[in-house]
């Protein structure tokens, strides 16, 4: 063998012991375990999960495996495009596939304004609920949110046709259900009630994996429906017996519903006992409010004396009138968390002392979380809040965007560090008219960099020109 034979030899037999054996790196890829797989394919979105698919047989077998199709969150807008699938195709491809593992399902609508555009979102709703209950899907939760039924686009027979799909649904493969999520579906009075007939159907046939404890019906009827004066609405809600979480609006409140929602053990020996409801999320509005039946605190009362671990959270959007907020906050209610939002317009629109001097220190033995969104404008609320802050023993977080001073901050924290040991979450935005706010940032900084924070302490002060 001539020198240059010897020497190409050598460049090759070099090559080969460089380059990385693709053959061996594949290999170990796909011997990897099952339980390694499964962690890796969770975070794949569907596109990758498809092209993972087809690599070889054991990250086939793999894929097919429940536990990666779980959970499915479905978005409906009606729109067509030429690149892919339908969006009715797609979801009932999806459901005849892989539908009988899904256990937890979420549908978003995106609400068109032209009624032939809601037509295939009705069709793609109603094709995916049929399609599941074809399947025998063990779907345990489920949310279909903001369909907002009595808007223009939802024609009278589109209405109909996809609140029978869901009825349906219920109806036939609601066995399992454990949360409900109806939230901005606005049904009138009759489609409604239809609705929560069919949870209640549901309820009765419940198989032993599942009973309905979490059931959320903000915006669940339209804000025309006069909800606390129908007798049928606590009648069915009060047959629901093993709910323990319920969110509602607050103008659904009635003492009649109250009164169906006390727990009533059963005698001993019979089946179907519920359990007492434990959480009550409550969503009041300014719209409509001073149509609101007054709910007693005699109601309350008794409420609270068969569901003893009662937690209210009661969240207000502009609610600036102080006798309504009067007529609110009973002191009956076991009020745990309380949100406000009240901006108003121009100055001297609304007074926050009343609230916090006179109405939430009702709760000083409960009240865990606080969030307060203030335009208080001239009327300032600093020592009411420090006060509010100094009284509520419980209080854990706290959020507020007000016009405070940054004395406040200092104040605050020094209330925290030596008598409010379990406020250990605390967000302040301080709202202020002076564009410039250069000054006021480096007076906030030099107070909390002053203070030797505990680790558990999440403490986030901003100052935000305001107006």
């Amino acid at each position: 063998m001539d020198k240059k034979s010897k020497r190409l030899k050598h460049v090759r037999k070099k090559k080969t012991e460089d380059q990385p054996d693709t053959s061996e790196t594949a290999e170990d890829w796909g011997s990897l375990p099952e339980v390694c797989l499964l962690h890796i394919f969770g975070f794949l979105e569907d596109k990758d999960r498809r092209s993972a698919d087809l690599t070889c047989r054991h990250w086939h077998s793999v894929m097919r495996s429940p536990s990666l199709w779980r959970s499915r969150s479905f978005l409906f807008t009606g729109h067509r495009t030429i690149y892919k699938l339908s969006e009715c195709c797609s979801a009932v491809a999806y459901a005849k596939s892989l539908g009988r593992y899904l256990w937890t399902m979420e549908v978003f609508v995106k609400l068109p304004r032209k009624s032939t555009v809601t037509r295939r979102i009705e069709e793609a709703v109603s094709a995916l609920l049929s399609e599941l209950t074809r399947v025998g899907a063990l779907v345990r939760s489920i949310s279909v949110l903001m369909l907002e039924l009595d808007q223009p686009p939802w024609t009278s027979s589109l209405r109909a046709s996809l609140v029978s799909s869901l009825i349906a649904f219920f109806q036939i493969g609601g066995s399992r259900l454990t949360s409900v999520n109806l939230y901005g579906m606005r049904n009138n009075l009759a489609h409604g009630l239809a609705v929560l007939s069919a949870l209640d159907h549901a309820q009765k046939h419940s198989s032993p994996w599942g009973s309905i404890s979490n059931l959320d019906l903000r915006g669940f009827f339209s804000s025309s429906v006069d909800v606390s004066a129908n007798p049928q609405v606590p009648s069915i809600l009060g047959q629901l017996r093993s709910i323990t979480s319920l969110h509602l609006n607050y103008s659904y409140l009635s003492d009649e519903l109250l009164t169906a929602l006390q727990h009533v053990p059963q005698a001993q020996g019979v089946s179907g006992d519920g359990k007492p409801l434990q959480w009550l999320y409550l969503d009041c509005c300014s719209e409509g409010h001073h149509q609101q039946k007054l709910v007693s605190g005699s109601s309350w009362r008794a409420l609270v004396s068969t569901c003893p671990e009662l937690k209210v959270r009661l969240k207000l959007h502009q609610i600036t009138d102080t006798n309504w907020l009067t007529r609110i906050l009973l002191p009956q209610i076991p009020m745990t968390e309380f949100l406000i939002t009240a901006f108003t317009s121009s100055p001297g629109g609304w007074n926050a002392r009343p609230l916090l001097q006179d109405l939430l220190p009702q709760y000083r033995h409960s009240l865990q979380r606080l969030d307060l969104y203030l335009n208080d404008h001239d009327e300032s609320v600093n020592e009411q809040l420090l006060e509010l802050v100094m009284q509520c023993e419980h209080l854990q977080e706290l959020t507020v965007w007000a016009h405070l001073h940054i004395p406040t901050v200092e104040k605050l924290l020094n209330i925290r560090l030596k008598k409010r040991v379990l406020l250990n979450k605390i967000t302040m935005k301080i709202l202020s008219r002076i564009r410039d706010i250069g000054e006021l940032e480096e007076q906030l900084e030099q107070v909390t960099s002053s203070f030797q924070l505990p680790p558990e302490l999440e403490l986030n002060a901003t100052v935000h020109p305001f107006g």
